[in-house]
């Protein structure tokens, strides 16, 4: 049976339970926690469904004379694991290089069209009346683009505001965690999955660049700073400031947005994700596993 409970496991922790865990706020308390939360959950699907499809293969060739509908269901928990690991890595390199084409376009286009600042060799002004701000994150090349429009409707300290906040998602390298989603998303088909994991976290990763920036210059500059560019567009690849304005805004409205009670239970959480299914199913698996193994 340990195919079969692997299985399920895997499909609950891809489609109903992020499903369910995306209705709750919540994590929203503790985005560094609840992104690793959504993390764990996720690493803990595509072990479990890559442990089905392990247990699977061993029963297929460690059991005498099964019935042919044991063997079709086996098969099938098989199929599904295969599939999951051949997608994720077709995901992860057509994501990466998608992605990366995309940035490299945007970085090309803005240092052509863009003014640099002496004081800040990312910086790129663009001569534009439509308030703008986002960024192009890169290990050596990152770039933090705002436009004219955006310098002209906000004071300094709404300015500085507006690039703390770009300069911590290229430090933290938000976009790698953002990717990683869109791996792990793109793992499963369609029908199996819920796109809850990665829309929560692309709203996390601004809360986080949010305190980063309020820890510089304050809630007001902030505050001021999402009400200026919450329509601003953003290019595909990039991290924009204007996203999920009304959340944030939200917290922002809460003197300390820390709440350690929120981040202990939602690490909690994401350990025992990944710890029971491992102690209760997959080693007693393998200890069976390999008993088998040296019996032949």
């Amino acid at each position: 049976m340990t195919p079969i409970w692997l299985g399920l496991l895997g499909l609950a922790l891809a489609l109903p339970i992020p499903a369910l865990l995306a209705r709750s706020t919540w994590p929203l308390r503790a985005p560094r926690a609840g992104i690793v939360m959504w993390q764990s959950l996720a690493v803990a699907a595509i072990l479990a469904t890559s442990g089905a499809g392990l247990s699977t293969a061993l029963w297929l060739v460690s059991v005498d004379d099964p019935s042919p509908w044991r063997v079709a269901l086996h098969v099938a928990v098989l199929g599904i694991g295969v599939l999951v690991w051949a997608r994720f890595w077709w995901a992860a390199w057509t994501v990466w290089r998608r992605t990366g084409e995309r940035r490299r376009r945007q970085r090309h286009l803005v240092d052509l069209l863009g003014e640099p600042d002496g004081a800040e060799p990312a910086l790129r002004v663009l001569r534009h009346e439509t308030p703008i701000a986002y960024c192009l994150p890169d290990r050596t090349k990152a770039r933090v683009v705002v436009s004219s429009g955006t310098i002209d409707l906000l004071d300094d300290d709404g300015l500085q505001a507006v690039l703390e906040h770009e300069r911590s998602h290229v430090r933290s390298r938000h976009d790698l965690v953002l990717e990683g989603f869109e791996f792990l998303r793109a793992a499963y088909p369609r029908f199996l999955r819920t796109d809850a994991p990665l829309h929560q976290s692309q709203v996390m990763v601004e809360l986080l660049a949010d305190d980063a920036a309020r820890r510089v210059g304050g809630v007001k500059p902030v505050a001021k700073a999402l009400v200026t560019l919450a329509d601003a567009p953003t290019p595909a690849g990039a991290l924009g400031l204007g996203s999920a304005a009304a959340v944030r805004l939200d917290r922002l409205r809460d003197p300390d947005p820390s709440n350690r009670l929120a981040a202990a239970s939602l690490y909690l959480f994401s350990a025992a994700v990944v710890v029971v299914p491992t102690v209760a199913i997959a080693i007693p698996w393998m200890v069976h596993a390999w008993s088998v193994l040296l019996e032949r």
